[in-house]
């Protein structure tokens, strides 16, 4: 089969829809299909940045149109970026041959209009991958404003818009165990001894995780957030807890990615003059491994009201790494739900900074206690939420489609 996918950012972007969408690509050539992507020549949010025109990167052909004139601190500049990207990518899938799938995923916002527009162009079939919601997120955010949106989640907002049930495939995002080591790489003697009572055959970490060295955490307690820190994210509970925790040495927060929020993360850190924070950017994806098995826990951020809108795929990564993950946000999330569910992390309500101090000083004195609820999220990716499940999922959705076997998207 012949599938275009379309979306913004893609390899060698490290942001999450690029790197699902990666994945996907992989996966589905290494199946046997024939799959070429529509992307950025710019890489996420930076201007002047010229990626090649045309390249294969494993076995899938990238073509990539526009770049970003401007950067991502003004709206006006972030929409006419996203538009001109729009309208360069539309211009050239109409060019391309006809597909017999056309993936459309969610950034920019409304680049779905390019599916719409190519299956009635082309009569190709076409799937809208909604990692987040548009334009719910922006209405939620007070981008922009309309009234009546309701508080659910996304398969539930999805149907309320009026889509039929059997239009509609959920398959989550996903990690790749085999990508991200399990074990921390410090050594916690007490904490692993723990854990081999639970399963003997695991090996003993040893040595430092280079990236303790490199940004000189030494042997403290790493609290980390990585990836995008957007408007549905909640940093002013973290932000309490930061102002607690602003004397104690022994810890360090530890912030990798960018977004439209992460401006007013810097700004904070340094006005309060909060000096056991480290401050990074987005990391290339080989490092992945090691990014993420450093923090001895992970926190997950989200806005009440966000529910359904969005869904961090950073928790998937944090489960491969076998970390405990902080949930901070609404409980009738599916965050919430998988946490809970699986037993992998704690829910802090929004707004609860002292209880996100108890939380970090309970996992802090107790390794043993991390290392066991990582080690079930980790036992839950390997089981639900690997990449090979949902690729799996995804290959089986697109030749249903194909050949009229099954329903889901048009």
């Amino acid at each position: 089969m012949s599938v275009l996918l379309v979306n913004q950012s893609f390899w060698p972007d490290v942001v999450a829809t690029a790197q699902q969408a990666h994945d996907l690509a992989k996966f589905l050539e290494s199946r046997g299909d024939r799959v070429t992507v529509v992307a950025s020549r710019s890489l996420y949010g930076k201007k002047g940045s010229r990626l090649p025109s045309t390249e294969t990167k494993d076995g899938v052909e990238v073509h990539r149109v526009s770049y970003n004139l401007f950067d991502k601190k003004g709206l006006v500049s972030r929409a006419l970026d996203y538009l001109r990207f729009n309208v360069a990518a539309a211009c050239h899938v109409l060019r391309l041959s006809r597909h017999d799938v056309v993936i459309c995923l969610t950034t920019p916002p409304f680049v779905a209009l390019i599916g719409v527009l190519v299956k009635a162009i082309k009569g190709t079939r076409f799937i809208f991958w909604t990692m987040d919601l548009y334009p719910d997120l922006p209405v939620k955010a007070g981008i922009i404003s309309r009234n009546g949106v309701a508080h659910r989640c996304m398969r539930d907002r999805i149907i309320d818009k009026g889509i039929a049930t059997d239009r509609i495939a959920m398959i989550h995002p996903w990690s790749d165990p085999d990508e991200i080591p399990e074990l921390p790489v410090r050594r916690l003697e007490l904490a692993v001894d723990s854990l081999a009572t639970q399963r003997p055959t695991a090996p003993v970490p040893c040595g430092p995780n280079p990236l303790r060295t490199e940004w000189e955490l030494g042997d403290r307690f790493v609290i980390q957030y990585s990836g995008n820190f957007g408007l549905g994210h909640d940093a002013e509970t973290v932000f309490g807890a930061m102002l607690k925790l602003k004397e104690d040495d022994g810890i360090r927060w530890v912030i990798v990615g960018d977004g439209v929020m992460r401006p007013v993360v810097d700004e904070f850190v340094r006005k309060h003059d909060i000096r056991n924070v480290v401050l990074k950017p987005y990391q290339p994806r080989s490092r992945l491994g090691t990014l993420i098995s450093l923090g001895d826990v992970h926190l997950v951020l989200m806005v009440p009201g966000f529910e359904g809108v969005i869904l961090p795929s950073k928790l998937y990564g944090i489960l491969a790494a076998g970390r405990p993950a902080i949930f901070v946000g609404p409980e009738r999330s599916e965050i919430a739900r998988i946490i809970k569910e699986d037993n992998c992390g704690i829910v802090v309500p929004n707004g609860n900074s002292e209880g996100l101090v108890r939380v970090l000083g309970e996992i802090r004195r107790d390794p043993a206690l991390g290392l066991s609820l990582g080690h079930r999220g980790r036992k839950a990716l390997e089981a639900k939420y690997s990449m090979r499940h949902a690729c799996e999922a995804w290959y089986r959705l697109i030749h249903g489609l194909a050949d009229g076997r099954t329903g889901g998207p048009s």
